[in-house]
């Protein structure tokens, strides 16, 4: 059955459905499926600037259990991220991949310093983040951004859409006058595919997906370098998440943003990932362009991911 406004705009078995929809509303659904009509080939990344944007060297997380008491039995350690190494350069989008629990979340965290890695490096531009000062964070904060994967936490409740999209503004004074604020929310608002008159609702008034456009237009406001992306657009259905990715596309384009994007839908991340990054119980498996680990994956756990999505199958020109 397949809904549209509140009325059923097409009904019947799954394959006739599915093959040959009759309604154009179930058409534009299937049609925003990631690689329904195959794959376009990569973008080419353009970069500007020979040095990468963010390199990640030798970084591992390791989470220490309770000390058990009067025991000589060493501490328990979990390995949350092991080892992992990599660089991302202006304008590329980074995609990471990987079952539940294999430290893909962890690794994002510390790219932002919400968490601190145990060891390892994480330069932005050169600086390491690792040894930076308060107020160094604070400015390189201004250009790494963070989508999570659960907006309805991400959001506060008592704030108005308004407050909330002009939050970082209030945070990082000076870079947009007071008076111009309500008309950026609107534009942002709008560019995420939802209405200026949305601004004076709050959190509870949207349902899941809204929130989430709502925490991705937050995330455009202060013009990043970097947006992180944690399952952004997971809560998105297909054709608004077709819509979002299309923006991401475009704002990569015209501003040279860069993405790390983490998901678990193979195939938009095909989609979208100029490279990929697999990891598996912490450690980065495979890493390389989209292409080369989509088409020709080396590693055991790659081929099980891929066969399991269907996501190494098909490919159309750009």
């Amino acid at each position: 059955v397949v809904m549209q406004a509140g009325r059923i705009v097409e009904s019947g078995a799954v394959a006739e459905v599915m093959s040959a929809p009759s309604h154009p509303y179930t058409r534009k659904l299937l049609d925003s499926v990631p690689g329904r009509h195959g794959f376009a080939a990569p973008e080419a990344v353009e970069s500007r600037d020979e040095a990468p944007l963010l390199r990640v060297s030798n970084v591992s997380k390791v989470y220490f259990g309770q000390p058990r008491l009067f025991s000589k039995a060493p501490q328990e350690q979990l390995r949350a991220v092991d080892d992992a190494s990599f660089t991302l350069r202006r304008g590329e989008t980074l995609g990471i991949v990987g079952e539940s629990g294999s430290g893909k979340s962890t690794l994002a965290r510390m790219l932002l310093g919400l968490d601190a890695p145990t060891e390892g490096t994480i330069e932005f531009e050169g600086r390491n983040l690792t040894g930076a000062t308060a107020a160094e964070t604070f400015k390189i904060r201004r250009r790494m951004q963070f989508v999570f994967q659960d907006p309805t936490a991400s959001l506060n409740p008592r704030m108005t859409i308004q407050q909330i999209v002009a939050e970082p503004w209030a945070i990082h004074q000076g870079v947009l006058p007071r008076e111009q604020w309500r008309a950026r929310v609107a534009e942002l608002l709008e560019m995420v595919g939802l209405k200026a008159e949305h601004a004076d609702r709050h959190p509870h008034q949207f349902s899941g997906g809204q929130r989430q456009r709502i925490a991705i237009a937050r995330s455009l406001a202060l013009n990043p370098d970097l947006i992180v992306c944690d399952e952004a657009v997971s809560a998105l259905d297909v054709s608004i998440q077709a819509q979002v990715i299309d923006l991401l596309k475009e704002l990569r384009r015209e501003l040279g943003l860069s993405y790390v994007f983490i998901a678990h839908d193979l195939a938009l991340v095909r989609d979208f990932a100029t490279s990929v990054i697999v990891m598996y119980r912490g450690k980065i498996v495979e890493q390389g362009p989209t292409a080369e680990v989509y088409g020709a994956p080396r590693h055991d756990y790659t081929r099980r991911l891929l066969a399991a999505s269907g996501a190494e199958t098909g490919s159309k020109a750009a």
